[in-house]
């Protein structure tokens, strides 16, 4: 700590703003998170409040008063990450810095769309920064590791779901030629409403087949709906697997602010600052 106070001014005032902000391991940065995560949550509840109409009716102007104070004090929460980060965009294109920039936007949009500060409930997601002020870096690393499977997992789940709509579209294809409109299949998109629905084991039942072929054509899918649900689950579980082996890190990059890097890392994996 000392050797940082001895670097120049505005460097060593950049990296106990880091401190305070990304991280949570002194008193002033667990202070700053926890005052930051009641903030959202008054911010949430709000929102809330001012879409039950008795509420609005009675404290409408209030309500909405506050969705500003709190957008204006999000809003130079994040040009304040933005400069304390040493890669600003990386922070901006990450997770958090989207969630962060969609937590003001929709008061700003609300000007030209009425309603639309009801987005507004996307800053629920920011609270799961508590996470870090409660010192529970195992979570965190944990959600480090289910994120890098899903990373991982990617083009396998990609070209699961090719085949998923591939087979959608002739099942539909054939229902439309099988059943027809008597049935309620009096279109091909229709026919591949049913077998989505099917697939995934819905089951709505608002249209079935009432043919022998067409309901063959049912149990196949019926039956392939247990595949749906298995071959996903086992492309997830062994990238999962195999990223817990790999050991990670809960420190945040003082460039980007990513979290989650490998255990013995030197260097961001994302922007390649020293660690």
């Amino acid at each position: 700590m000392e050797r940082r106070d001895q670097r120049p001014g505005g460097e060593g005032l950049r990296e106990r703003a880091f401190e305070v902000v990304f991280e949570s391991d002194t008193p002033a940065g667990r202070a700053f998170d926890t005052a930051l995560l009641v903030a959202i949550f008054a911010s949430v509840v709000a929102v809330l409040l001012e879409s039950v109409p008795s509420f609005r009716a009675r404290w409408g102007d209030a309500l909405r008063a506050s969705e500003w104070a709190f957008t204006i004090l999000f809003a130079i929460e994040y040009v304040l990450r933005l400069a304390i980060v040493r890669q600003p965009l990386r922070y901006a294109t990450s997770f958090f810095g989207l969630v962060d920039l969609l937590a003001i936007l929709p008061t700003l949009v609300s000007l030209l769309v009425p309603g639309a500060q009801s987005l507004l409930v996307i800053r629920v997601v920011r609270l799961l920064r508590v996470f870090r002020v409660l010192k529970l870096a195992s979570f965190t690393v944990e959600a480090a590791v289910l994120s890098r499977a899903l990373r991982a997992s990617r083009q396998k789940i990609t070209v699961f779901i090719g085949a998923i709509l591939s087979t959608v579209v002739i099942a539909g294809a054939l229902m439309y030629l099988v059943e027809g409109d008597a049935a309620g299949f009096d279109s091909i998109p229709r026919g591949m409403y049913w077998a989505i629905v099917t697939l995934t084991t819905v089951g709505y039942g608002d249209i079935s087949p009432r043919t022998p072929i067409g309901q063959a054509i049912a149990s196949v899918l019926m039956i392939g709906g247990y595949g749906v649900i298995a071959v996903p689950t086992g492309i997830v579980s062994v990238e999962l697997a195999n990223a817990t082996r790999a050991g990670l890190s809960p420190e945040a990059c003082p460039g980007c602010g990513l979290e989650g890097h490998d255990a013995d890392a030197g260097f961001c994996k994302r922007c390649g600052t020293r660690l």
